[in-house]
Parts: C-alpha cells; sequence; structure tokens
C-alpha cells in the first residue's frame, strides 16, 4: 500500500492549506479540511509537510482513518511520524490497521522499532500479527489476512445474509463468502450475489458448486499474482496443508505485489541489483553497491572485445574505413538481441514459457529474425552507397565490395544477436539465476565481442585482394 512518486494534483492544492492551519493551530478547521480526503491524498500531504508537522496534523486524523493513511507512507517517513507520536500513540494506530498492512509495515521497520511495538500490542492483535510474520518473506502468508466472512453449509440464506450483516463491517471484503465445514476447511466460496438472490429458506450447500481456487500460505507472493491474474478473481483463500482456511489475499495487496515484481524486473533488466527502497531514498553507499557489481563484470566481459580488435589489428590498419562501419554493425547485433531478451525474459516471468519450450522459441526467433536481417541488411547497403558516392571518401575504392561486406555482417549479427538474446534467459533460468538480472547488458556484451569478431571476419572474406 506504501506509495512513492511525486504528490497526486489533489494533494498539491491541499498541501498550503493544511500547513497554513498546522501552523495556524486551526485543529478544528483541520480536521474538517482533511474529512473525506483519500488516505493516499492525506499520506502526500503529510510527507510534504515533514515529519514534525505530519505528527501535529495525524493526531486530528480518525483512528480508523489514521490507520489507512499510515498503510500509505513509506517506511522511512513510518519510522520518523513513531518517533515524533510516541511508541504509545503508534502503536493505538498500528493496532487500528488490517492484519496484512500491520504485518507489512512492521517487516518493513527496523528490527528494534517493529520489537518495540509489537510487544505492545494487545494479546489478541500480537497473536494475530506474529501469526503472519511467523511466514517467510515474500510468502502468500505475510500477505493474507484474517478478516473474512465464513459461513457453514448447513446454514439457511436467511441465516448467513444476518451473519454476513452482524460481521461483514470487520471483514476485509464481502464479495465473497466462504463455506467451512465443522473442522474449518474450506469447501467452497460463493459470490455475495450468489447469496443475496437465493431463496432465504434455502441452505448454503444448495448454491454451492464446490469449484474453487485456493493459495498455500507458504506459496511465493507471485503466485497469487499469477492465480488473481488467471481466474480473475478479487479475493483468493488461503489455506494449510489440512485444507484449513486461514486467510484471504485481496487484490489490493496482490496489485502491490505485482508493481513491487515488475519494478524489480526493469531494474534487473538495466543490469543492476533491485533497489529494496524507492529510488529518492536509496542512499549512495547501497546505489553504489546495487549498481557497481554488473557494471564491473560487464567491463570485463569487454575487454574481450579488446582481444578481438587487437587480433585484426593489420587488417584495420591497411583498410580503416572498416572502423566507420563498425558500430553500425555491432549496435545491430546488440538492439536485436536485446529485443529478442526483453520479451523472453517477460514471456517466462509471466509464464507464458518455460525452458522446455526453447526449441520453439528458437525456431520463432529465427524466423523472425531472418526478416528483421533482410530489412536491415539492406538498410546497410543504402548506408555504405550513401557514404561512398555522397561524402566520397578516398579508401571507399570498392564501393560493391564494402556494401556487400557490411550488409552481410549485419544480416548475420542480427540473426546471431537475436537467437542468442532468446536463448539467454531460457539458460539463466536453468541454472537458477533470475533472467532479468543479466539478460539484456549480458547480450550488449557478448555481442559488442562476437560482432566484432563477425564483422571482421565477414571484412576479410569479401575485401581479401581489394581493400585488403
Amino acid at each position: 500500500m506504501t506509495q512513492t512518486g511525486t504528490p497526486s494534483p489533489c494533494a498539491q492544492l491541499l498541501e498550503p492549506e493544511i500547513r497554513e492551519l498546522v501552523r495556524e493551530g486551526a485543529f478544528s478547521e483541520l480536521r474538517h479540511a482533511l474529512h473525506g480526503v483519500h488516505p493516499a491524498d492525506i499520506a502526500d500531504i503529510l510527507t510534504e509537510l515533514g515529519a514534525d508537522d505530519a505528527a501535529l496534523a495525524f493526531r486530528f486524523l480518525h483512528r480508523d482513518d489514521a490507520g489507512e493513511v499510515f498503510g500509505y507512507l513509506s517506511p522511512e517517513f513510518q519510522e520518523q511520524l513513531i518517533a515524533k507520536l510516541g511508541e504509545e500513540q503508534a502503536v493505538r494506530v498500528v493496532e487500528s490497521m488490517s492484519a496484512d498492512d500491520r504485518a507489512r509495515i512492521l517487516d518493513e521497520l527496523p528490527h528494534e522499532v517493529a520489537q518495540r511495538l509489537v510487544a505492545s500490542l494487545s494479546p489478541e492483535t500480537r497473536k494475530v500479527t506474529q501469526a503472519i510474520l511467523g511466514y517467510p518473506p515474500r510468502s502468500v502468508g505475510r500477505l493474507m489476512t484474517p478478516d473474512y466472512i465464513r459461513v457453514r453449509p448447513e446454514w439457511t440464506i436467511g441465516q448467513s445474509l444476518d451473519h454476513i450483516r452482524k460481521f461483514g463491517r470487520d471483514a476485509e471484503t464481502i464479495n465473497v463468502v466462504y463455506v467451512v465445514d465443522e473442522q474449518g476447511r474450506l469447501i467452497d466460496d460463493l459470490r455475495l450475489r450468489q447469496v443475496f438472490l437465493a431463496d432465504p429458506s434455502q441452505p448454503i450447500q444448495s448454491i454451492m458448486n464446490h469449484q474453487f481456487v485456493t493459495l498455500k500460505a507458504e506459496d511465493d507472493q507471485g503466485v497469487a499474482v499469477g492465480a488473481m491474474a488467471k481466474y480473475d478473481r478479487t479475493a483468493l483463500p488461503v489455506v494449510d496443508s489440512r485444507g484449513v482456511l486461514i486467510g484471504i489475499v485481496t487484490h489490493d495487496d496482490v496489485a502491490d505485489v505485482a508493481q513491487a515484481e515488475a519494478t524489480e524486473d526493469i531494474q534487473k533488466l538495466g543490469g543492476m541489483e533491485a533497489l529494496e527502497s524507492p529510488y529518492i531514498h536509496t542512499g549512495h553507499i547501497e546505489m553504489f553497491r546495487k549498481r557497481g557489481f554488473w557494471l564491473s563484470a560487464l567491463f570485463i566481459g569487454q575487454t574481450i572485445t579488446i582481444l578481438v580488435l587487437g587480433s585484426f589489428q593489420d587488417q584495420i590498419e591497411k583498410a580503416a574505413v572498416l572502423s566507420v562501419f563498425m558500430p553500425l554493425v555491432i549496435s545491430c547485433g546488440g538492439n536485436s538481441g536485446s529485443q529478442a531478451a526483453t520479451l523472453v525474459t517477460r514471456a517466462l516471468a509471466l509464464g507464458e514459457v518455460t525452458s522446455k519450450d526453447w526449441l520453439r522459441i528458437a525456431v520463432r526467433e529465427v524466423v523472425t529474425a531472418l526478416m528483421l536481417a533482410v530489412m536491415l541488411a539492406l538498410m546497410g547497403l543504402l548506408c555504405v552507397a550513401v557514404f561512398t558516392r555522397i561524402l566520397h571518401h578516398p579508401e571507399t575504392k570498392f564501393p560493391i565490395q564494402l556494401a556487400v561486406a557490411v550488409g552481410g555482417s549485419v544480416f548475420a549479427v542480427v540473426v546471431w544477436g537475436t537467437v542468442v538474446g532468446s536463448l539467454l534467459p531460457l539458460v539463466l533460468k536453468r541454472v537458477r539465476v533470475d533472467p532479468a538480472t543479466a539478460s539484456s547488458p549480458m547480450v550488449a556484451t557478448l555481442m559488442d565481442a562476437s560482432g566484432t569478431l563477425i564483422y571482421l571476419g565477414m571484412a576479410i572474406l569479401v575485401l581479401t585482394g581489394s581493400l585488403l
């Protein structure tokens, strides 16, 4: 639920007014001004105010609103606010939050701060919170909430509706009602619409179809993201190894996970480790550590290109014009390879393909690569023609041979780069390395070396006896 980025237009509009009310001590007007404003917008306003003024304004929020607003603040600002509010009031705020949000926030706070808050919670709240925190990080158990509606199959529809009216206010969602047996095992889930439109005198079991999807508490959170998208649900039940219903995961929690995973993959595709905090809050040392390793590794990889160029030094000295077209050829391979690597990496992340599909992927990419290679090779021929005829470079005495060398190199490099780019993520996945971490930058580095080798090899093959 934590928000990052620039304040919303609503927050930007209200922030000067709220700041003035806080400084004037007009707290009655302050409470009125914040009433009805979305918690995410209030969180943006408080962040802009700074910790001192934010703590003062925070005290005049309704307790339930305060819990929601707190969940939208960044972990760093939450820690500052706890220090300003005092531990007693901070505990009241944390207790007012839903169990899953409370566990997430405690998980993000420094260990010492989180321990003190957990110890200060009421026994019942502490028990629920610790149960969620007891699951592995990034597991479904960390996302689930115990606040949901349960009914029994022998209850009538009328009894069930009365139960929903009585306890629905405290539930995370009432869109789905869960049917459990005497041991608490999940036996069905029902849409509220089904219950509402049924005959009040009928038993719940009369509208059951026993078709439902479950998650395991130990599952990775990515499993919840995939299941929510696949089955188009707003909530999914979480069960233990015996099938006992222990919580639910809602779409808003899954949306946060999906956004975090997408951000992590995008950062990894840039050739770096994923940031653990928002970009603007990441320190210089942490940023150096996250980015420096892969830049160093890629730097070492680029030394292969130097060795290749050194091996062809005599040919380059005889025909310096070859160096003019080298960036053109190499970039074609790097660009086509990076495209393929990005597409396959994303398909792997979405579960569209697996490592077992390598042959289908290779064939598909080869066909695409051949079409792309023909187009880019023709553009390469045109580029040489423009260079030789318009610029009249003195070394281009054999324009046709040079055009064939450049065009043929572009063709070969594009096909090679596309095949390498499409298969490298599968290889990395096979050896249990995250494909997003290394695919695109590794492809670019490989193509610098192999593309140079292909280009100069083609030049020797075509230009020997003319330019060489």
